[in-house]
């Protein structure tokens, strides 16, 4: 009897200390290459779908985005709290002198190494390890093991995701959650950031391509009320980095124009941040020289501002440049990243690009959240993606592992963190009252 007493107080223990919200569901989406402004007031007007999740839940005035600025750095950022230098995925492209192993935008087979990846644990490792069920589409790296854990479901990145990918994966996601088959699912779309990329973030395409996710989201919350979720769920979108436009025709910076291109052991990415790695006796006659080139800064690795969180990085590179914000630094004009345009042709010059500063006003993204757990037409001061992690893991019911982001940033967006406060007092002296009894 006294064996089922103590079994049935541990329970009530147990139960106690979990947070509110621990047994509710979450809907991560990820809109690559959103910016800010794309829903600001005048533009909710015309996106019936946002603006009834704005209407619904919290808008953040913005989100600044990890140096740098680019999509994989940020992915990370976003699901572990952690600056760029503390959980090392620093860029899009990397390179490891020590076992000369390369990571290129996660298409390449030696991208999927550990090495890459166990810098930190994100989110949907942790929750995985803690036998919750997770489903990912699209979202790259789900199909890599990290500190040996892999999600429960993972549909692979392979191409740029569609519409009716997007539209199909929400529709599947709900399903799951009904089910009982998902406790928590996270959804990667790709086709603003695109769009954005090859026409400009003002383009009639990248317009049309956020049409299309309004219309979805929509949808969506009409999905959310047929299946008798919405209590029971909570979903947060956001995005990795804003957009700006590029030109090509007269603010390219070309290194062959002033360096050997002979003399790098080996150069990573093209853009706004690039990544040199000078051969043996070359470094300080390689930086002297950029050092002159103009809408560029080239910093050595102990000189990266601090601000930018990223030199502490261990895949960071002796040099590395940063642009002025519109202009594009690459070997030369023939290594420009073209694009396949209606030609069929590699051809297609870009007309925006992300990866600058990140403090910049056009490399800014979103963050929306509503739910049982968030306040309603409620708007927050902007946030940083390291800000993410601990909203989302406070409504996954999870403990949030050391990280960089700021609680006092996104506490305000929560809906009730007094009577959260009064529950842990009230929660506290029950269990001051039990656990002497369970020791008994």
């Amino acid at each position: 009897m006294a064996a089922k007493l103590r079994a049935l107080l541990l329970g009530l223990v147990l139960s106690l200390a979990q947070p509110a919200s621990a047994h509710r569901k979450l809907l991560v989406l990820l809109l690559d290459g959103f910016r800010s402004d794309y829903i600001s007031d005048e533009a909710l007007e015309s996106l019936p779908g946002f603006k009834e999740i704005v209407r619904r839940g919290v808008k953040v005035d913005y989100l600044t985005p990890d140096f740098p600025s680019l999509s994989y750095p940020n992915y990370y950022s976003l699901m572990t709290g952690r600056h760029c230098e503390v959980h090392q995925m620093i860029g899009n492209y990397m390179w490891d002198p020590n076992t000369n192993k390369s990571f290129d935008i996660g298409v390449n087979r030696d991208s999927l190494m550990p090495l890459w990846w166990n810098g930190s644990e994100p989110l949907w490792v942790t929750l995985t390890k803690a036998k919750r069920k997770v489903y990912m589409y699209y979202w790259p790296g789900c199909e890599v093991e990290i500190l040996g854990v892999r999600p429960t479901y993972c549909l692979e990145y392979k191409n740029v995701p569609t519409d009716i990918n997007f539209a199909n994966a929400v529709s599947d996601a709900l399903d799951s959650f009904k089910s009982g088959r998902a406790d928590l699912v996270a959804i990667y779309h790709e086709r603003i950031d695109v769009e954005g990329h090859h026409y400009g973030p003002s383009s009639p395409q990248r317009k049309d391509a956020l049409r299309a996710v309004d219309t979805v989201l929509k949808y969506m919350t009409q999905w959310i009320q047929e299946r008798g979720l919405q209590d029971d769920l909570n979903i947060i979108i956001f995005s990795d980095h804003g957009m700006t436009d590029i030109f090509w025709m007269d603010k390219v910076i070309e290194l062959n124009k002033y360096i050997s291109l002979n003399d790098l052991q080996q150069a990573k990415d093209r853009g706004p941040v690039v990544s040199l790695w000078p051969a043996p006796g070359k470094h300080t006659e390689i930086y002297n020289k950029l050092s002159r080139v103009e809408h560029m800064t080239v910093y050595e690795k102990e000189a990266i501002p601090s601000r930018f969180y990223y030199k502490k990085g261990k895949f960071v590179s002796p040099l590395t440049l940063v642009a002025d914000e519109g202009w594009f630094i690459t070997e030369s004009r023939e290594t420009l990243p073209f694009w396949m345009n209606s030609t069929g042709k590699r051809e297609g010059w870009q007309r925006g690009w992300h990866g600058y500063d990140n403090e910049l006003m056009d490399m800014r993204g979103i963050f929306l959240a509503f739910g049982p757990d968030f306040k309603a037409n409620f708007r927050a001061a902007p946030i940083r993606s390291v800000d993410v992690y601990n909203v989302m893991c406070n409504v996954a019911g999870v403990t949030p592992l050391p990280n960089n982001g700021s609680w006092s940033r996104v506490v305000c967006m929560l809906r009730s963190q007094a009577s959260m406060a009064a529950s842990v007092q009230r929660h506290s002296f029950v269990l001051a009252l039990i656990l002497p009894l369970l020791f008994a």
